[in-house]
């Protein structure tokens, strides 16, 4: 399974950005499909977007147009640029593979935007 380090996380303020990070490792990373999710308090863990082995990317509506999805291979780290940020983007950020891997979850990195 992989194991995975997010970080990136803080607080913003409306119409901030944030770049988050996701090093992976125990996979021959370049292979899979890697993905983000995030879960806001009384909320499901939804996906965020996901990434190919070729770099094709797919987004959610809610984000399409504001967040960037990216990879370095070399580094077996997976991106996530958020721009214009909303209050309701607020919430815990995870990466994983594409369709996740449930024992692989790891801490996550807090997303907060307040004014």
């Amino acid at each position: 399974q992989v194991q995975v380090v997010e970080s990136g996380g803080g607080l913003v303020q409306p119409g901030g950005s944030l770049r988050l990070s996701c090093v992976a490792s125990r996979i021959a990373f370049r292979g899979y499909v890697m993905g983000w999710y995030r879960q806001s308090p009384g909320k499901q863990r939804e996906l965020v977007a996901f990434i190919t082995s070729s770099s094709s990317t797919v987004y959610a509506g809610s984000v399409k147009g504001r967040f960037t999805i990216s990879r370095d291979n070399a580094k077996n780290t997976v991106y996530l640029q958020m721009n214009s940020l909303k209050p309701e983007d607020t919430a815990v950020y995870y990466c994983n593979t594409y369709p996740a891997d449930p024992p692989s979850w790891g801490q996550g990195t807090q997303v907060t935007v307040s004014s």
